[in-house]
């Protein structure tokens, strides 16, 4: 079992710590928050150990899983790599790319390894499809979330659509080529609305949606390719798969038959992969320990999670120009 200290005791840092006390792979230390006030009351309602300062913390683990504010990511994570510990830190990677960059190089530098907590990536329907996604043509995205002042002191970018784009940068093996993108304030001093479109260098074209100020709350995404379309729904955790297929000479009473103008003839049929219901939190902490422990990649690696941020300041930039 991998000793394991949380940064940060906020409404996340408080399922962290829940969900590592849960862990067999891990064995939980205990927590450093900058509100002592509030470590106090945390520590005496479950019984964890409140740590006073960070270099406590670090020193007596193998482990830290940085869960703070992402203006303070990159002091965290520097502070517990020049340690020589591992680092889970909590989506977006850093506040800007450059922190990212050089949380990566001291990652190297020190030969410790790093996950980033893009959650989705565990979300058990995209799990189900990921392998079905191949070479997709066109994306659609649209995350939609009632307003809540927590998280409003960062764009909506960064705080919704970061999902949606490190997701389709695990599908779509291909660079960037071109960001157009507007956003709009309502009320947050930062976008609470936004739309982008990603072209691909490969012809694939990305249209993402993200707004903090819905009626309701949304997850979901369409990948479009040759004879596919699969549609995943993140919130309700269901998934859906069209296929088209040659038509068969006799079709049967209940087979649905499009024919294009040239009388080509296909097939359409739905499937609904199973869904495996998890934990998505604990699964992504529990594969980080695995990687640790067997000496392989991370899941969601600290450059996947750097590029996700660079598109996602590319799209910031666009609406300031």
């Amino acid at each position: 079992m991998l000793k394991v200290g949380v940064l940060g005791a906020g409404h996340l840092g408080k399922i962290h710590l829940r969900l590592l006390q849960q862990s067999d792979k891990y064995e939980l230390v205990g927590f450093y928050d900058e509100n002592q006030e509030n470590a106090e009351r945390i520590s005496k309602e479950f019984g964890y150990k409140n740590f006073s300062t960070i270099a406590k913390l670090i020193h007596a683990v193998d482990v830290i899983d940085i869960v703070t504010p992402t203006l303070s990511h990159y002091k965290c994570a520097k502070v517990a790599i020049k340690s020589g510990k591992h680092i889970f830190i909590e989506k977006p990677i850093a506040n800007t790319v450059e922190e990212a960059e050089e949380i990566i190089a001291l990652s190297k530098e020190y030969n410790v390894k790093g996950q980033v907590g893009h959650v989705e990536r565990f979300n058990p329907a995209f799990i189900a499809t990921k392998n079905m996604i191949e070479n997709p043509m066109f994306i659609e995205t649209h995350r939609l979330a009632e307003f809540n002042p927590r998280g409003t002191d960062v764009p909506v970018v960064l705080d919704l659509m970061i999902h949606d784009i490190d997701a389709i940068l695990s599908v779509v093996k291909s660079k960037v080529k071109n960001i157009n993108a507007s956003g709009v304030s309502v009320i947050s001093e930062t976008p609470d609305i936004a739309n982008a479109r990603i072209e691909f260098e490969n012809g694939c074209v990305a249209n993402l949606t993200a707004s903090r100020i819905s009626m309701k709350n949304m997850r979901k995404s369409r990948f479009f390719q040759k004879d596919a379309y699969i549609s995943v729904d993140f919130l309700e955790k269901k998934c859906e798969v069209v296929r088209m297929k040659d038509a068969p000479e006799v079709p049967g009473d209940f087979d649905m038959i499009l024919q294009n103008a040239e009388g080509v003839k296909k097939q359409i049929y739905f499937t609904n992969p199973d869904v495996e219901q998890n934990n998505a939190i604990l699964d992504e902490l529990e594969s980080f320990a695995n990687a640790i422990n067997t000496d392989t990649t991370p899941v969601v690696t600290l450059e996947q999670a750097t590029d996700a941020l660079r598109v996602a300041y590319q799209i910031i930039d666009c609406f300031e120009k």
